[in-house]
This record gives structure tokens, C-alpha cells and sequence, in this order.
């Protein structure tokens, strides 16, 4: 029996701490990897993350407007993956066919052809409802070191 090589592994970034990089090429629209952890309500995580400090550091991932995925929880090597200005990854919401909001799935997908050794990226989309402060956007500073770097994961407010 004959099995794929693992596409990916997880070992020191570069951009951030860990970073998660392609043990082999991997081609434009290919789904790498689904981004696991516990399902959680909004409530629950507010519940549970509310009195720590904001440190610029997340595995949290919205999933829908009822649960996010809590990394930090049972998480895979997904969580690992680092923010990017030019990402060429992106995730990508599987919604359920019956329309059951806690069955909806987060994949991070390839945006163009990756090479092997490349570290994997995404644009993290983080919006907060209050005011970008200077503090904030220092709090969640981007190291991708891309030309364009907007030097922040928050993004422009709509």
C-alpha cells in the first residue's frame, strides 16, 4: 500500500514562532489542511478568554455566526500557520448541506502554487469592533516583512 507523503510540518518561522511549511509542492486550489479544535460558542470563548490579557496571539478562528473554533483546544497543525499582507493560502468555510451551523468546516487552501520548504501563509482578517488604536495595532503588529506590509493583522475598518 502506497501513501502520500505528508504535505506539511510545523518547525520555527521566520515570520513569527512557529510557522507551518510544504514538505512537498503544492498546487494552486489544493485543500492542505482542515484547521481543527474545539467548537465553541462566541459566549463560551468570551466566557473563558475575557479576563486574560491581549497578547497579539490567537488560535481562535470564527467559524460562523454561532461557534468558533477554538485551537488552543484539541487544535492540529493549522494553528501554527502565520499571518500574511501576501498570503498564498487562504481559508476557506465549508458550510453544512443541511444547513447545521456547529457541521461547518474551515480548510486552508492553497491560493497559488507553493514550493517545497515554503512556509504557508493567510491573510488572518481580524476585525475588532472598537477604535484601531496605535496600542492595538501594535498589540497585533504583522512581521510578515511582505512589500506592501500594512504592519497590522487588524483590518481597515468597512
Amino acid at each position: 500500500m502506497s501513501t502520500k507523503p505528508l504535505k506539511i510540518e510545523a518547525r520555527k518561522s521566520p515570520i513569527h514562532g512557529n510557522g507551518v511549511f510544504a514538505t512537498r509542492k503544492i498546487k494552486k486550489g489544493e485543500r492542505i489542511i482542515r484547521y481543527t479544535g474545539a467548537l465553541r460558542t462566541h459566549e463560551e470563548v468570551d466566557a473563558d478568554y475575557a479576563e486574560l490579557e491581549e497578547n497579539g496571539h490567537t488560535f481562535l478562528f470564527t467559524l460562523n455566526d454561532h461557534y468558533v473554533i477554538d485551537g488552543n483546544r484539541r487544535g492540529n497543525i493549522g494553528r501554527w500557520i502565520n499571518h500574511s499582507c501576501a498570503p498564498n493560502c487562504e481559508a476557506v468555510v465549508e458550510e453544512d448541506e443541511k444547513e447545521r451551523p456547529e457541521k461547518d468546516r474551515i480548510y486552508i487552501e492553497a491560493l497559488r502554487d507553493i514550493t517545497r520548504g515554503e512556509e504557508l501563509t493567510y491573510n488572518y482578517g481580524i476585525r475588532l469592533a472598537e477604535r484601531h488604536t496605535p496600542k492595538l495595532k501594535k498589540l497585533w503588529a504583522c512581521r510578515c516583512g511582505q512589500p506592501g506590509c500594512t504592519g497590522t493583522l487588524l483590518q481597515p475598518k468597512r
